[in-house]
């Protein structure tokens, strides 16, 4: 009984003592809370920012994902509407680079309706469009292949219409995007025939590629010939243009020739019947006109020497700084007995200034002398698509040094007078005129059109 007593009285005392310490514990704690509580509040706040960046860091993925995905959205929708569209950025789609290689607009023709004949063979062999399933309508094979039949004749129609209006609008700087424009009618009326496992051909899509890229090929080839023949034309014209020079040169010298033997003959029989001061004059006369006689002579035997050799003329080199700016020269070939005028025509109407001269050089092989320096600066040609624009971005010092290593005599003005130019940029600016001088250079110039006619 008296171990029973103790005992309670033992555990009495521990729970006491325990109650005691947890007090103290506690208080300890709370004292310990009290006195970092900053630093725990730092803590929980850490731990708070810790998960709110967390929470941000997925819903930024969230957010970029379908950032992504609604630009890819974005991006194929403006290239569809693209496609539709009548202009189209050079830089995206480029210009077209040519898939055949004839030689005249009848091959292109002849091409193209071969080809033509081709996709009305793959549509009468039932080549061009496909239907992969046998239907039936009502349990009538009949009736499902007239269904058929009526759903592939809508498909050939749309992709049809299509290739025919891309063929209509086709033009240099959007040939790439007609293409792309085929090639998606291709795919979404194909996508359209998926339900009635019906598709229009690849190889009936290649030959409408083809035939897109032949016909624009054969309108382009027929503007060529079209300017080819201009240009001939143009050639031709100021051929007779020389010529008519070379003959009046001829029937001028042929006058004055004549009127000079009339006089010497005249002067030769005065002669007989004068003495003293009077004969000295006429013998000084007589002299005088066999000096005028052999002078004309002289120029008779030149213009039947110009008459004779064809290929006869003078190279000229022109610049105009003020249409075309610095260091851009024209280099060409004329055969009128005055290489002048043929200048001055350039510059009489088609020009805001007229040209200045830097260099002459006849010869009798002209057209030799004027594809050498053509061909020597090829690679500086303004004009890259059209060899008959004589225009190029050149140095005199340039053409100069490769005058001497062919030792070709050219003899060049190196400045340019430009004086129409320099004038009305002295009253502008004396004038202070809206558009300021120093920018005429830069004004952009279409030198194509300016020179249609050159």
């Amino acid at each position: 009984m008296t171990i029973y007593i103790i005992s309670i009285i033992a555990i009495f005392f521990i729970a006491v003592l325990l109650v005691y310490l947890l007090l103290k514990l506690k208080k300890d704690n709370d004292l310990l809370k009290k006195k970092y509580s900053k630093i725990m509040d730092v803590d929980a706040e850490r731990e708070n920012i810790i998960k709110e960046i967390g929470k941000s860091k997925n819903e930024k993925e969230i957010l970029l994902n379908n950032y992504k995905t609604a630009h890819f959205i974005y991006d194929k929708l403006q290239k569809e509407i693209n496609l539709l569209e009548d202009t189209v950025e050079m830089m995206e789609f480029g210009v077209y680079k040519p898939n055949f290689n004839f030689d005249t607009s009848d091959e292109y023709k002849n091409e193209l309706l071969k080809l033509r004949e081709y996709e009305k063979t793959l549509i009468r062999t039932n080549d061009a469009i496909k239907c992969s399933i046998q239907w039936t309508v009502g349990n009538s094979k009949a009736e499902g292949t007239r269904m058929t039949k009526q759903n592939e004749k809508l498909m050939m129609r749309a992709f049809n219409g299509e290739c025919d209006a891309a063929i209509a609008n086709i033009k240099w700087n959007n040939a790439s995007k007609m293409e792309e424009r085929v090639k998606k009618a291709f795919e979404t009326i194909n996508k359209s025939g998926e339900v009635t496992k019906t598709y229009i051909t690849t190889s009936y899509l290649e030959a409408k590629l083809k035939e897109l890229r032949l016909a624009f090929e054969y309108e382009d080839k027929k503007y060529k010939e079209k300017e080819e023949q201009r240009q001939i034309r143009e050639e031709m014209r100021e051929e007779e243009k020389a010529k008519r020079e070379i003959e009046q040169a001829k029937e001028d010298a042929e006058k004055e020739e004549d009127r000079y033997k009339k006089a010497l003959e005249k002067a030769k029989e005065d002669i007989l019947k004068a003495s003293g001061e009077k004969l000295e004059q006429l013998n000084g006369k007589i002299v005088e006109l066999e000096n005028q006689l052999k002078e004309a002579q002289a120029n008779k035997e030149r213009a039947i020497s110009r008459a004779q050799l064809t290929k006869s003329g003078h190279v000229y080199i022109i610049s105009n700084i003020g249409t075309l700016g610095s260091d851009i020269y024209k280099i060409g070939m004329t055969r009128r007995l005055d290489p002048q005028d043929r200048v001055k025509e350039l510059g009489d109407a088609a020009v805001p200034f007229p040209f200045d001269v830097h260099a002459f050089v006849f010869s009798e092989n002209a057209p030799e002398m004027e594809k050498m320096l053509h061909n020597a600066f090829d690679h500086k040609r303004i004009n890259l698509v059209n060899p008959r624009k004589e225009f190029f971005y050149v140095t005199l010092d340039e053409i100069e040094k490769f005058a001497k290593e062919k030792n070709i005599d050219i003899k060049f003005t190196k400045m340019a007078e430009a004086r129409e130019f320099r004038e009305s940029k002295a009253l502008r600016e004396k004038g202070n005129k809206i558009i300021q001088p120093e920018k005429v250079n830069e004004l952009p110039l279409d030198l194509n059109s300016v020179f249609e006619k050159n």
